[in-house]
């Protein structure tokens, strides 16, 4: 956690840090715009807190005492010019020139300091529990087997609920007060919990917990031990198989969208395979409601992934349902032929294929799907199958 009152500065820390751990969580408070934290704050969930010494009316110092007094605060790194052996005494357990930060130098430090803690300082996350004793220390009730992902704002660790024993998937997101797109991701998780609660279908994954704090808040969900859809496309898939899970995908977006929700980022790994090897659809991190007149994420903001976005999504134009049917024609064109029917070097590359590259042609044993996959991957919204209903229909 990164906590100074000048933006330049929090954003030169988090280039040093995202340098050398890129999947390193920051986030970053700024005391004279949000005040200064309170007595209470104990740094929960941080593996290392940068403090700089411009904490607005108040003396740095005094901040610094506040939080070395605090039982089992977090090690704390204190930036500030020529006054060195004061936050040492103070309770800093290192100390750099807040003009001359030496990137080398730095990282050997923090990193010497997160080992001192037995912690994992891995290029994967700093976003990690205690996993010597199996529980996270931000949320309660679990114990942690594993973590499967990691993202800027959030990871993901399969866990025991420990009131039951029972195996669950819990992603915890961690509050990001001062990042640009911290309380927009905030929101947009919270968000995602109302709008999954609401929903009781066969292929949409099972919502057990909501929790919230101050500073993170956590979604337990089912856990599906099959892996994911992107998995099972590697190994290859049968056409009959193939049908049958896209009658799936289909039956599940025909009831969010029954809802007046948009997905917005179908693809293969974020559909995941039960043991009964039934289909789950997980992560709705990016959906939205139709209905709402203000939506969270910014006019213009592009979201979602290359490979499955439609051409409207890929240019940040409006999207509606047939946005998600274009997703899922893509999917299935996938699990029929084992490849992507677009690919390039970048993301706008492929944006452009999806725009003004032709349908892609199935293998002559595979032709009697050309029809339906001319309608699902149609470059206009208007000419493609216009409802996930229809889909089910056509197959």
């Amino acid at each position: 956690m990164i906590i100074d009152g000048h933006a330049d500065f929090r954003s030169l820390l988090m280039h040093h840090i995202t340098t050398h751990w890129p999947g390193a969580i920051i986030s970053a408070y700024d005391p004279i715009m949000a005040g200064h934290l309170p007595d209470e704050f104990s740094g929960a969930g941080n593996d290392v807190i940068l403090l700089g010494d411009l904490q607005g009316d108040r003396d740095p110092l005094v901040t610094l005492r506040q939080f070395a007094k605090a039982p089992g605060f977090p090690p704390i790194v204190y930036f500030g010019n020529d006054n060195k052996a004061q936050a040492l005494a103070v309770g800093a357990t290192a100390y750099f020139q807040r003009d001359n930060i030496r990137h080398n130098a730095f990282i050997v430090r923090v990193g010497d300091i997160l080992r001192s803690r037995q912690r994992v300082a891995s290029t994967d996350s700093l976003f990690v529990g205690d996993m010597a004793t199996g529980i996270h220390p931000l949320v309660k009730g679990y114990r942690f087997i594993r973590r499967l992902a990691v993202s800027e704002h959030s990871a993901v660790y399969l866990a025991n609920r420990e009131k039951d024993d029972y195996e669950v998937v819990l992603k915890v997101l961690r509050q990001v007060p001062d990042v640009s797109d911290g309380l927009g991701a905030f929101d947009r998780f919270l968000q995602e919990y109302e709008m999954i609660a609401e929903l009781h279908h066969p292929n949409i994954v099972d919502i057990y917990d909501l929790g919230v704090s101050d500073d993170h808040a956590h979604i337990a969900m089912e856990y599906a031990a099959g892996g994911d859809l992107k998995e099972r496309i590697q190994k290859g898939i049968p056409e009959a198989e193939a049908i049958a899970y896209t009658k799936q995908i289909a039956s599940a977006i025909a009831q969010l969208h029954s809802l007046g929700i948009l997905h917005r980022d179908l693809k293969p790994g974020n559909i995941m395979v039960r043991a009964d090897g039934s289909l789950a659809l997980i992560d709705f991190g990016l959906a939205k409601r139709m209905r709402l007149k203000q939506e969270i994420t910014d006019n213009g903001e592009i979201f979602g992934t290359p490979y499955y976005m439609s051409p409207e999504q890929g240019h940040a134009d409006d999207v509606d349902e047939r946005s998600d049917v274009y997703s899922l024609g893509v999917i299935f064109y996938e699990m029929l032929t084992g490849q992507k029917p677009y690919v390039g070097a970048d993301a706008m590359s492929i944006i452009y294929k999806h725009t003004k590259s032709p349908v892609p042609v199935l293998p002559h044993y595979l032709s009697s799907h050309q029809a339906l996959i001319n309608l699902l991957l149609a470059k206009r919204p208007e000419d493609r199958i216009q409802s996930a209903r229809e889909i089910l229909e056509w197959l």
